[in-house]
């Protein structure tokens, strides 16, 4: 079956089954190879994309769901102000290990300061919960979570101070 898709702010068109996860659709169909296969059962959060801005497990995500909505993968993190600054804050931090699980990751974390941009340890750690890192470096992704944070926090303040003058 034919689909048109808007992925990263372009309509992308291509020819699938429609039950095929929305994982293979990017990587294997559009090239998009950020965005990791890990478990198949949204388990792990490797796959982790966004959908309208939500963060959401695209291996278990039919191509035939996603309809009109706007799907923004890792290859488009750096447009969104919560994504340059999560990237900031990984490169700050050395937050990374292996790097396998990042993209999945980051995009969460970006779901996440989209949506609470001031979010507590306990807040990182409840959205953050269904990410899994086999390297271990969850100590360094809450910390770059809450620096990215706290950088918004600044581009914020000084959007305003600059606009006051």
């Amino acid at each position: 079956m034919s689909y048109s898709i808007s992925v990263n702010g372009e309509v992308r068109e291509f020819d699938v089954d429609g039950d095929t996860p929305l994982l293979w659709v990017l990587r294997d169909v559009l090239g998009l190879t950020g965005t990791k296969y890990g478990c198949g059962i949204a388990f792990c959060g490797a796959c982790t994309v966004h959908v309208n801005g939500a963060a959401k497990r695209s291996c278990v995500m039919p191509v035939s769901s996603i309809g009109t909505a706007e799907v923004r993968t890792i290859e488009a993190l750096h447009e969104t102000p919560e994504g340059k600054a999560l990237q900031q804050a990984w490169r700050e931090l050395d937050v990374v290990q292996c790097g396998y699980c990042q993209p999945g990751q980051l995009m969460s974390a970006a779901g996440l300061l989209a949506e609470n941009p001031r979010p507590s340890d306990k807040d990182i750690d409840a959205v953050m919960d269904g990410n899994i890192c086999r390297c271990g470096t969850y100590v360094r992704i809450r910390a770059g979570i809450a620096r990215a944070s706290g950088l918004i926090s600044s581009a914020g303040k000084k959007a305003k101070s600059g606009a006051s003058t």
